[in-house]
């Protein structure tokens, strides 16, 4: 009997699109296995695209988790909606998250007239786990099959991981066949450095009040081990743009920095298997996400 042929190398880069807080953190972090994006419940948490990498087998998956799709009310909203935008040209398919109920957005219009022109993609409808009627479901369903941009239209739950693991087959077919890009236990292509600020941000976003978090940026300024033991020290500052807001993120006697600080360091220690010796300070800069010259330093790099 003949052996079956070996399947060759293959990767697929996919880009999750879809309206702020639908899901694509959250899905990207269950599909990797790994934290590899932060997920709170305030919209606008991701800004950069940020890579999650599966390797099953000869098939590597390459997620591109992309800022939610909105609209843009400064320099730093317009560059993370560029950047969702610019994701589709880079990716073999695109898995755009929907609601699974509730009207559409104009954004969200905006980018499946962009599929309409140039897929494949995929729609997900996102958050199952919150339906109680099939009947809405299969009313969704049949709202984006009528779009005729998507190859497939699936349910899951990010939260409970319902239908995730079939996404991998839906994905397989729209591969390249080619050596892999990134090493096959690589679960992201962020630097160490970048994740401990998106840690630091996460914290920050899920403690302090409405106003205050979107107007911060996190940048780790050292991260150096010791020499003479298993100990990481990183020292990490945590911008904002108003002095009103610099005395909320320290807090009455330093309090709330050493809370966001506290909670931060125990992800960072899990993600990096180490000690280590976290030390936050805050600076104000005024109005940064409207300053070009700001947002380059800090990294926002235009798509």
């Amino acid at each position: 009997m003949a052996k079956p042929i070996p399947e060759m190398p293959s990767s697929v880069f996919v880009a999750l699109v879809g309206r702020p807080n639908v899901g694509k953190s959250s899905l990207t972090n269950y599909l990797v296995g790994e934290k590899v994006a932060i997920v709170t419940q305030k919209p606008q948490t991701t800004r950069n695209r940020i890579t999650g990498i599966i390797t099953k087998g000869p098939v590597q998956y390459v997620l591109m988790d992309t800022p939610g799709i909105h609209a843009a009310r400064n320099k730093l909203d317009a560059r993370m909606t560029q950047t969702a935008a610019a994701s589709l040209k880079d990716v073999d398919v695109t898995m755009m998250l929907f609601e699974p109920a509730g009207e559409f957005t104009e954004a969200e219009k905006t980018m499946i007239a962009a599929l309409q022109k140039g897929g494949p993609a995929i729609a997900v409808i996102n958050k199952v786990d919150l339906l109680d009627s099939f009947a809405a479901l299969e009313q969704r369903k049949r709202q984006l099959q009528d779009f005729g941009c998507f190859d497939a239209v699936v349910a899951v739950s990010a939260k409970d991981g319902t239908g995730c693991e079939e996404l991998f087959a839906l994905l397989k077919p729209y591969g390249n066949e080619g050596p892999h890009y990134f090493d096959d236990d690589a679960f992201t292509d962020m630097p160490e450095k970048e994740l401990v600020a998106e840690l630091v941000r996460e914290k920050a976003l899920l403690f302090l009040r409405e106003e205050i978090p979107h107007g911060i940026a996190v940048v780790v300024e050292r991260f150096k081990e010791r020499p003479d033991k298993d100990l990481i020290d990183i020292d990490v500052e945590i911008y904002c743009e108003r002095k009103s807001h610099k005395g909320m993120i320290i807090g009455k006697g330093g309090q709330m920095l050493k809370k966001i600080a506290s909670a931060a360091r125990q992800d960072v220690e899990e993600l990096l298997g180490v000690q280590v010796n976290l030390q936050c300070w805050v600076k104000v800069r005024e109005d940064w996400r409207d300053k070009e010259q700001m947002l380059n330093a800090l990294g926002f790099a235009k798509p």
